[in-house]
C-alpha cells in the first residue's frame, strides 16, 4: 500500500470514528430532551403544549443564531413547499405525541417503540417510494414487531393508553423520514431543517400561550430554556455525522440512545427496565441492524452492477 493510500485509509477511519462519536452524542442529546420534557411535565406539572412550543422556539432561535439572521430569507427558498409543510406537521405530531407518552411511560419503553420507525419505513417504502423489500428484510420487519409485542405484552399486562400515543409518535416519525428522503433531492439539509420547525413554532403558539405557566424557580426556567438547545444541537450533530461517513456506518449507533434512555430513566426517575423490555428491545435492535446490513449488501451489489455496465460500454 502506498503512502497516499495509507493516508486516505487513515483519514477515512478517522472520519468514521468522528461520525460515530457525533452520532452517539446526538442521540444522547435526544435522550436528554425526552428526559427533560418528562421531568418538566411530571415534576413541575408544566403543560405539554408549553413544553413542545418552547422546544421548537428554542431550536428556531438557536438555528438563526448559528447561521446568522442574513441566512434566514434564503432558508424559505424551497422547491417543494407543500411537502415541506407536511414534513413540518409530522415533526410537530411526533414531538407532541412523544412528549405526552413520556409523561406516563418509562423512557426505555418509549424508545423501544420509537426503534420500530426504521422498520416501518422499510415496510412503507414500497407503496410510497417504490422501494420494495425482499423476503429477508420483510422477515426482519415482522421480527421487529414481535420484539415490541414482547415489550408491551398485550393480554398479559394492563396497557396504558400512552402506549397508543407512543405508537402514533413512531408512525408520524416513520412518515417524517419517508418525506425527508423524498425532499433530499430538492432542498438543502438546512432548508429542510428550517421548515421542520415552522408548524411547531407558529401552530404551537395557539395552544401554548393560552395554557402558559411561568416557571416557578431558576432551575425550572433553565430546564425550559435548554429544550431547544438539546433538540437543535442534536439535529446539527446528526447532520455532521452523516456528512463525515456513509449512513450504513453510523446508522447502527442510533441504538446507543437506548443506553442513554435507560441510564437517565434510572438516575433521574428511579425507573428500572424489566427483563421483557430489555429482551424486546434487543429483538427490535437486532432487526434494525439486520436491515442496515441488508441495505449495505444491496448497495454493494448495485455499485458492482453499475461498474460492470460501465466496463461493458
Amino acid at each position: 500500500m502506498t503512502a497516499t493510500r495509507m493516508r486516505r485509509s487513515v483519514d477515512s477511519m478517522s472520519g468514521r470514528l468522528k461520525a460515530i462519536l457525533l452520532m452517539c452524542a446526538a442521540v444522547t442529546l435526544f435522550a436528554c430532551l425526552d428526559a427533560n420534557a418528562k421531568y418538566l411535565g411530571s415534576h413541575f406539572k408544566m403543560p405539554v403544549a408549553e413544553i413542545v412550543w418552547t422546544r421548537f422556539v428554542g431550536q428556531f432561535l438557536l438555528m438563526v443564531a448559528l447561521l446568522g439572521p442574513r441566512a434566514v430569507p434564503g432558508l424559505f427558498k424551497t422547491q417543494k413547499f407543500g411537502l415541506q409543510m407536511v414534513r413540518s406537521f409530522l415533526m410537530a405530531a411526533t414531538t407532541v405525541c412523544n412528549f405526552v407518552a413520556v409523561q406516563y411511560l418509562r423512557l426505555d419503553q418509549t424508545i423501544s417503540i420509537a426503534f420500530l420507525a426504521p422498520l416501518v419505513v422499510a415496510l412503507l417504502a414500497g407503496p410510497l417510494l417504490g422501494e420494495y423489500v425482499g423476503w429477508r428484510r420483510a422477515l426482519a420487519i415482522v421480527t421487529g414487531f414481535i420484539g415490541i409485542l414482547i415489550v408491551i405484552r398485550p393480554g398479559f399486562t394492563q396497557l396504558h393508553p400512552a402506549f397508543a400515543v407512543s405508537f402514533a409518535a413512531m408512525l408520524a416519525y416513520a412518515l417524517f423520514m419517508i418525506v425527508t428522503r423524498k425532499l433530499s433531492g430538492f432542498d438543502t439539509p438546512f432548508v429542510t431543517l428550517f421548515y421542520s420547525l415552522l408548524v411547531g413554532v407558529v401552530g404551537g403558539a395557539l395552544f401554548a400561550i393560552p395554557q402558559w405557566v411561568w416557571p416557578s424557580n431558576v432551575f425550572e426556567c433553565l430546564l425550559l430554556l435548554t429544550l431547544g438547545a438539546l433538540g437543535g444541537l442534536g439535529h446539527y450533530l446528526l447532520i455532521l455525522a452523516y456528512r463525515l461517513a456513509p449512513a450504513s456506518s453510523v446508522s447502527p449507533f442510533l441504538y446507543f440512545q437506548l443506553l442513554s434512555m435507560v441510564s437517565l430513566g434510572y438516575f433521574v426517575f428511579g425507573d428500572t427496565p424489566d427483563r421483557w423490555s430489555l429482551i424486546g428491545s434487543a429483538v427490535v435492535i437486532a432487526s434494525g441492524l439486520y436491515l442496515v446490513h441488508r441495505e449495505r449488501v444491496a448497495g454493494a451489489a448495485d455499485r458492482a452492477t453499475a461498474l460492470e455496465q460501465q466496463a461493458a460500454l
